[in-house]
């Protein structure tokens, strides 16, 4: 190789290509947004045709429940990013007992202790609706607040599993690498889309039905 070819090579900008996975994560969350978007499309449909239906039952709703659980979920995202924070340093575990000092493991390990307890509530709301008479195939009401609470809760759930798959490679390598913090990053994206669109249903669902 001349020294000119030399020359021109250490001259030429290294090309950033952006991380595919990450993108491609990007892409596929692009669709889920039109996914959900049909199911409001859907609770909006029915409730317009609907009024008096939904009048009735949203009574059975007991909104102060739901929006622990919102909350619940809601912190679960501030947790989530800690260990997202620490995946970038590359600190899979903690180095102490303070939470300064937690690893992404610990703080992914806290996130799914909380996502955990949004999917127990919602559980168990669906159990107390359904006692109440509210059911997917109760009337439209039902079908409406099952189809978009349920897939938004199989998201939760598919989340969860993403997080012990995070957890569980960081434990299997033996050095925690740029790899590892990259798969940390990408599950935090669509565990914060899961929860930004149940802020958009809590919202729509609970909110503006108490005050309708």
């Amino acid at each position: 190789m001349s020294s000119a070819s030399v020359l021109q090579s250490a001259n030429t900008p290294a090309v950033n290509r952006p991380n595919p996975v990450a993108v491609g994560t990007i892409v596929w969350l692009g669709s889920e947004v039109m996914f959900f978007a049909g199911l409001f499309a859907i609770y909006f449909t029915l409730k317009s045709s609907l009024p008096d239906v939904w009048l009735e039952s949203v009574k059975h709703l007991n909104v102060p429940y739901a929006a622990v659980n919102t909350l619940i979920l809601v912190s679960s995202s501030f947790t989530c990013q800690f260990g997202v924070f620490a995946a970038e340093r590359l600190q899979a575990r903690s180095t102490g007992w303070k939470p300064s000092e937690w690893g992404m493991t610990e703080w992914f390990f806290l996130t799914y202790a909380l996502g955990g307890i949004f999917v127990a509530g919602q559980v168990w709301e669906y159990a107390t609706l359904i006692g109440e008479g509210i059911s997917i195939s109760s009337s439209a009401y039902g079908s409406a607040f099952f189809l978009t609470t349920g897939f938004h809760g199989a998201h939760v759930t598919g989340g969860l599993i993403a997080f012990l798959l995070t957890i569980g490679r960081a434990y299997a390598v033996k050095n925690f690498g740029h790899k590892e913090a990259t798969t940390a990053i990408v599950v935090s994206y669509y565990w914060h889309f899961v929860d930004v669109v149940w802020i958009g249903l809590f919202l729509v669902i609970y909110v503006l039905q108490a005050n309708g």
